[in-house]
């Protein structure tokens, strides 16, 4: 679902009532556990994290106007999804998610490249959550960046 909202207040304000709590303690639980550098905001839309540009000079390689995207959360049509580009990018910490997270979780791993989506919102499990906001510093983030991108 698209929602034209310039903060994460506005964002959070238009989403279906039966969400907005899961939405609130998504976000509690990621600024909590987000090691510090990473800023929050609206960005491509939905709520994300990212390293700003007084950080991260060059900004997104497809549109460097952009600061570097990390992490985000969305309300979809069916689910609320997280997105974490060191899944992505990161073999060891999408190894480790995949397997921590049946520890937390009786429901099947429903996960993209980047994407975990939960269709459940009592299921989300907000302490995996919280390791993996710890798992990469915006220094390691940037570092992991770069040697991606010289690699293409």
């Amino acid at each position: 679902m698209q929602y034209k909202a310039t903060s994460v207040e506005e964002y959070i304000k238009q989403v279906p009532e039966e969400r907005k709590n899961a939405l609130l303690k998504l976000r509690t639980t990621i600024k909590q556990n987000m090691p510090s550098g990473f800023k929050e905001g609206i960005q491509y839309g939905i709520i994300g994290y990212y390293v700003p540009h007084s950080l991260y000079p060059d900004g997104y390689h497809c549109n460097p106007k952009e600061p570097l995207p990390f992490m985000s959360f969305a309300s979809q049509k069916n689910s609320i999804n997280l997105y974490h580009s060191g899944i992505y990018a990161i073999p060891e910490i999408k190894d480790w998610f995949v397997n921590e997270y049946p520890k937390h979780c009786k429901r099947k791993l429903d996960m993209g490249k980047s994407c975990i989506r939960f269709k459940k919102t009592a299921e989300i499990p907000f302490e995996l959550i919280a390791e993996l906001c710890k798992k990469i510093t915006v220094d390691e983030w940037i570092a992991v960046y770069e040697t991606n991108i010289k690699k293409k």
